[in-house]
């Protein structure tokens, strides 16, 4: 899909030649004499287009209008969630039509919601066909997103290129989400990877299984034990800056598809499992996306990568296994695998001695129980860093709410043959997850993001229209791009 930014005001925008225009009305709309504002200041008036975000009008054939369709949506005072809204309503409204250019104005050049209405359009078009031959793909491949003024157009022009950036990201985030287990292995994943480091700047380096046992990483390989399907250990390195600057490293869990283990889940819902490889989609759509805007940083991504499956070589409860980092686990719940793989990327990524850390992984139901399908949780050692996961979270409309790393509960992690046990019991799930990974960052600043809600989404068609989100891809692209070095300030 081609994005192109464009200067429109109404009344040009009447005259521009789309399949279909979609215009973005305010609450506060103030109508000029043009053609599209009587037609919207004559639907306020009749009340067929009030101003509740999302309520939405389409017109065939207005008189003065070029389009064959227009379609007015309101979005209230029109900050980026109501953008979002709005939008999405208005490309489905028109997926019966199949669209191949449309025009979209929006009320002025505000990033957030350029960023939001780009986004939206992609989402809303998204189809998803790689193993499924009789679907149709989205014949959308031109969109212009029209502002009012060239002064306006011309200082959008940055945010402009971090919106398309960001679709981008999320589009190769939520392909490889969605993909079947079986045609998104570890080596599949890895190959993704390669292929970014076609891109300036970006290098790739991938581990097998000889690598990973010679960097001492016992827990990453236990889990990947049991599956004929080699592991793959992903390094990516983005190199914007001087090599002497301190990177940021995110470690993405690439689960390609979880069993349990030994500790076999339910068959039911089983096949949504695929979606465990989540966290690592989004660091490589956020690599598509650094390679793209090419700013002047570095960060590295990790990706350990492997199914967690349960046949006679597979990891077993009250097995202990030594870490990357020499401290031993005992693996009472072979279902608790993600902070295993975890473990031993974040102590690699330790080892960088990055200005920060971010891991992100669909890593407990304990999250998903507490806050559900529409926010992830965030928990972290370093107050300054969890801030600016929290101010990227704002910017991005991607929901964080921060859970605690309270440490007077690391005594549930104890074993008696262990440094530590991979669980720490039916309570307090996110925070002795959080604990267990804490063991392994150092004095690294560091954070953990657990998206095992928002990683999917089951739309409006119920369970028959699942599908990944690419949650935390855009996050990690404005954490990236807006990052400041914390001061020392570990939580205590």
């Amino acid at each position: 899909m081609n994005f192109e930014l464009k200067t429109l005001d109404l009344k040009a925008a009447a005259t521009q030649a789309s399949d279909a225009l979609i215009v973005l009305v305010k609450a506060d709309f103030k109508p000029a004499t043009d053609v599209l504002s009587r037609l919207i200041a004559d639907a306020r008036k009749s009340g067929d287009l009030d101003a509740t975000p999302a309520k939405l009008l389409s017109v065939w054939r207005a008189q003065g209008v070029t389009s064959a369709r227009v379609v007015l949506v309101s979005i209230g005072e029109g900050h980026a969630r109501l953008v979002r809204q709005a939008v999405s309503a208005a490309v489905t409204s028109l997926k019966s039509a199949a669209p191949k250019k449309i025009t979209l104005c929006l009320p002025d050049g505000s990033q957030h919601r350029l960023q939001a209405a780009a986004q939206a359009v992609a989402d809303a078009s998204y189809v998803y066909t790689a193993t499924k031959p009789s679907a149709k793909a989205a014949l959308l491949s031109r969109v212009v997103l029209a502002l009012p003024t060239a002064a306006q157009t011309k200082a959008a022009k940055d945010d402009f290129a971090h919106a398309c950036a960001h679709v981008a990201g999320v589009a190769l985030a939520k392909e490889w989400g969605n993909r079947p287990a079986n045609h998104a292995t570890p080596s599949m994943l890895a190959k993704v990877a390669q292929g970014l480091a076609k891109h300036p700047r970006v290098r790739c380096e991938v581990l097998g299984p000889k690598e990973i046992e010679k960097l001492g990483m016992g827990s990453f390989a236990a889990v990947a034990r049991g599956s004929q399907e080699p592991m793959r250990f992903i390094v990516l390195h983005y190199s914007g800056a001087p090599k002497a600057e301190a990177p940021t490293v995110l470690v993405g869990k690439g689960i390609t598809f979880d069993t349990g283990g030994i500790s076999l889940k339910p068959g039911a819902g089983m096949d949504e499992m695929k979606f465990d490889m989540c966290g690592a989609a989004s660091v490589l759509g956020t690599f598509e996306a650094l390679s793209k805007l090419q700013p002047a940083i570095n960060v590295v991504g990790l990706i350990p990568t492997c199914e967690n499956m349960p046949d006679g070589t597979a990891l077993k409860p009250g097995d202990v296994i030594t870490s990357m980092s020499g401290q031993t686990i005992e693996v009472l719940n072979t279902d608790a695998e993600g902070r295993l793989i975890l473990a031993d990327g974040l102590s690699l990524g330790a080892e960088m001695k990055p200005d920060a850390m971010i891991d992100i992984a669909t890593l407990t139901g304990a999250c998903l129980a507490a806050l559900g399908k529409k926010m992830a949780g965030v928990v972290g050692n370093n107050s300054a860093v969890v801030d600016q996961l929290k101010q990227s979270s704002g910017r991005t409309d991607e929901l964080l709410w921060e859970l605690p790393l309270f440490r007077d509960y690391r005594a549930m992690l104890d074993s008696n043959v262990a440094d530590m046990k991979n669980i720490g019991g039916p309570l307090a799930g996110v925070t002795t997850s959080s604990l267990f990974l804490n063991e392994f960052v150092g004095n690294t600043p560091w954070a953990h993001l657990d998206i095992a809600g928002p990683m999917d989404s089951e739309g409006d068609s119920g369970w028959l229209n699942r599908g990944a989100t690419a949650f935390g891809t855009r996050l990690l692209i404005d954490f990236c791009a807006n990052f400041k070095k914390p001061a020392a300030r570990l939580n205590k």
